[in-house]
């Protein structure tokens, strides 16, 4: 049976090497013969939260952009895929800042049950994504019928591009192409 797929690039960078990481997640999920639709916030206004909590009785932000639609999709995606360059050891501010606008599917009836994180780094060693994870991971705890599924960390990467030939985006392919 396929599922719902929601695959959020937060880079805003052209050609960048975590969205290529998304778009191969994605076409290995497509294979499989998911409904997968990528979202990159490139060129979304997205602004930061206000704190006022009246997404939690709206179902919906009061500040009125780009964050609201994509939170929609989120809701009624069953999968949630991350996919973020690694700055300072943690994961991108567009990506902190979707998640906290996203406070208004706390109470509603969401559908995803599987989260996945896709990060690439300038960095290579190995806990250059703890930072990433560790802040998803809380995200995915408010969540109860969540869960942490997944994640793929290519390191040494800093150029657009840069991945390219990289056995890391394979290693998406068969992540995405795993999900039914």
């Amino acid at each position: 049976m396929s599922k719902k797929v929601l695959i959020i690039s937060t880079s805003i960078r052209p050609n960048s090497n975590s969205e290529l990481l998304a778009k191969s997640f994605a076409d290995g999920a497509k294979e499989s013969g998911n409904n997968v639709e990528l979202v990159s916030l490139k060129d979304k206004t997205i602004g930061f939260c206000k704190g006022c909590l009246a997404c939690q009785k709206l179902g919906r932000c009061v500040i009125m952009d780009d964050a609201n639609e994509i939170t929609e999709k989120m809701l009624n995606a069953e999968v949630i895929v991350w996919a973020t360059p690694i700055y300072y050891y943690e994961m991108s501010g567009q990506m902190k800042t979707m998640i906290d606008r996203a406070n208004s599917l706390y109470p509603r009836d969401y559908q995803f049950r599987d989260v996945y994180l896709l990060a690439t780094a300038a960095e290579d060693e190995a806990y250059v994504d703890e930072g990433a994870v560790k802040g998803l991971q809380g995200w995915i705890d408010c969540y109860e019928k969540a869960r942490f599924s997944g994640k793929i960390f290519a390191g040494g990467f800093s150029a657009p591009k840069e991945i390219e030939g990289c056995e890391k985006l394979k290693e998406a392919f068969e992540m995405g192409k795993a999900i039914s």
